[in-house]
């Protein structure tokens, strides 16, 4: 293995991935897992994260299935416990729970808007401060990587909440980025464009989604495995001068707007 390599290597450090019971934080997971890393698993349902741990556990991978509510401070607080204590002190966080409701601005109520809000921002706040607290505390630093959108930075009608929380991630990203250094703890975001998964693979083929293809440089949407590249960066020591940065992968798009 090459020095370069080397760089990315997670062999032996603990990680733990909000929403990986499928989609991106999934994918994310097996790529964490297959580059070295232990893996706390965390969602609200235990079943498809058994699934994944086992997958992980035959490519000769360790993994735990842990229940999470992020926008539940205790919820929060046991399972990062329970994953430093299955694990060891956790190094990596990819905060990647979210959810997205789409309608127009009109009819969104104030339940749908804290839905949103509450588990993309709020929930990836209380994460990152409770990981966060415990790296400070074992003095060892660590990445916190923080899944934004490329609807951070630009808009689409219908989905005003997710606008919002997303682009309150990045700016949340930055705030902990500053304050956090002093204990060697990065943290960054990373925004992807449209990414295929079964949650938006229905729309993605439909005329509305051809149309949003047209209006990308590469004129693809992106695949899980796009990320993997830019996900192994910020988790691993090849980002260690990184902070407070947000990495598009978006086939270009936001640079087209």
């Amino acid at each position: 293995m090459s020095a370069a390599t080397d760089l990315f290597d997670l062999d032996g450090r603990a990680a733990l991935v909000t929403g990986a019971s499928s989609g991106l934080g999934r994918h994310a997971a097996l790529v964490l897992a297959r580059a070295g890393a232990k893996v706390g698993l965390a969602a609200r349902r235990l079943e498809p994260l058994v699934e994944l741990e086992k997958q992980i556990e035959a490519q000769d991978g360790r993994a735990i299935p842990l229940r999470l509510d992020v926008t539940d401070r205790q919820s929060v607080a046991a399972c990062v416990d329970a994953a430093e204590t299955e694990l060891g002190p956790l190094s990596i966080l990819v905060n990647n729970a979210g959810v997205a409701d789409t309608k127009p601005a009109f009819d969104v109520s104030e339940a749908d808007w804290d839905r949103v809000v509450d588990t993309n921002l709020k929930g990836a706040w209380l994460v990152a401060q409770e990981v966060g607290r415990h790296m400070a505390r074992l003095g060892h630093g660590g990445s916190i990587i923080n899944l934004a959108s490329v609807l951070s930075f630009s808009a689409r009608a219908q989905v005003p909440a997710y606008c919002a929380s997303k682009g309150g991630l990045v700016s949340l990203t930055k705030a902990l980025a500053v304050e956090w250094a002093r204990h060697d703890i990065r943290v960054n975001a990373l925004a992807p464009g449209y990414i295929e998964t079964d949650l938006n693979r229905d729309f993605l083929s439909s005329p509305g989604g051809e149309d949003l293809r047209q209006r990308i440089p590469m004129r693809r949407f992106g695949q899980p495995a796009d990320l993997d590249g830019a996900l192994l960066l910020l988790a691993s020591e090849a980002s260690r001068y990184i902070s407070g940065s947000v990495l598009l992968v978006d086939g270009g798009q936001s640079a087209a707007l």
